[in-house]
């Protein structure tokens, strides 16, 4: 699906019927193969551009080849098939390729994810589609902010799983937490791809903004932020391991405390079966002609079954 968009600062974003200089063109799915080659035969950009942004596994990376230049950035996104019932990862990360050529910009991705989708329905003051390299800007910033977003969406939810772990001797809260730490090692490979790329195109001007003093300060903000973002992750993922393994330990902990109250019940009731059993024989026993002799065992089975249960209390067995 091919949109194109034109917006100018300060006013709303306008659908085009078809490109013209100065638009952002939008590629999101169902794709059309034959409508891709098409249009990267007029806009004569390579195809490997928009195969390459498509591949979930693609790295960030930036490179330029014959006057066209192809960005691909990983952002976050919830992932469309995790529900709740699945107990499936929650958050993922996904390539978005932004290509510029001449007097158009171009971005693609194989996910609707909120990113592109804040340019479309938000109307961004500073956002001017003829303006690439602040657009460029815009996206990255816009990136970290969702990154921030969801680590503390996840933040949240860990400590909420904790609350649930602490009387659980299930496996449930753990496998959720386990989710949340696939999660984090998404967001910390990806970050890490990502602060890098920026780091090299601020190095190698790649997006030529070093006489700009305005941008170039926003895209230094826009890496420090990404930085922090990263060792959010880093440290959010240490926690919810050392989590995991203390919780773990709690689980098998609380297991072994039900077994070993179950043990002492069942010793507990095997001393009257015991003592109920001797007089079940069917041989001459003591007292078996006296006339309360029901009440003498069954006197003597509750103290034994007394005695041994005070034992296990003050042994803390019980």
């Amino acid at each position: 699906m091919i949109k194109y968009y034109s917006k100018k600062q300060n006013e709303p974003i306008v659908e085009l019927p078809k490109h013209e200089k100065g638009c952002w063109i939008n590629i999101y799915p169902p794709f059309d193969k034959v409508e891709l080659e098409r249009l990267s035969e007029q806009l004569d950009v390579p195809i490997d551009f928009f195969i390459d942004s498509l591949d979930i596994d693609e790295r960030s990376r930036y490179e330029q080849e014959d006057g066209v230049q192809l960005i691909v950035l990983n952002i976050p996104i919830r992932n469309q098939l995790a529900t709740e019932e699945q107990n499936s990862i929650l958050y993922i990360t996904v390539p978005i390729g932004m290509v510029e050529v001449d007097d158009y910009i171009l971005t693609i991705s194989s996910f609707e994810n909120p990113v592109i989708d804040y340019f479309l329905t938000q109307n961004v003051r500073k956002f001017d589609t003829a303006k690439h390299n602040h657009f460029a800007l815009l996206l990255f910033d816009r990136t970290v902010h969702y990154f921030l977003h969801y680590l503390k969406s996840i933040n949240n939810q860990r400590d909420i799983y904790e609350k649930e772990l602490y009387h659980s001797s299930r496996n449930s809260e753990l496998s959720k937490l386990m989710n949340l730490q696939k999660s984090l090692v998404y967001f910390v490979t990806t970050l890490r791809d990502n602060e890098v790329m920026l780091l090299k195109m601020q190095r190698t001007d790649f997006l030529k903004i070093q006489q700009d003093e305005e941008l170039s300060d926003f895209f230094e903000d826009i890496i420090i932020d990404m930085s922090q973002a990263q060792e959010m992750s880093q440290i959010y993922s240490d926690i919810l391991n050392s989590t995991m393994d203390a919780f773990a330990s709690i689980i098998s902990n609380n297991l072994n405390t039900i077994m070993k109250r179950l043990t002492s019940i069942t010793i507990i009731l095997m001393v009257p079966t015991l003592v109920a059993s001797f007089y079940g024989m069917n041989v001459p026993l003591w007292g078996e002609k006296e006339p309360y002799a029901f009440l003498v065992i069954l006197t003597v089975s509750v103290l034994l079954t007394a005695l041994l249960v005070g034992f296990f209390m003050r042994k803390r067995l019980f």
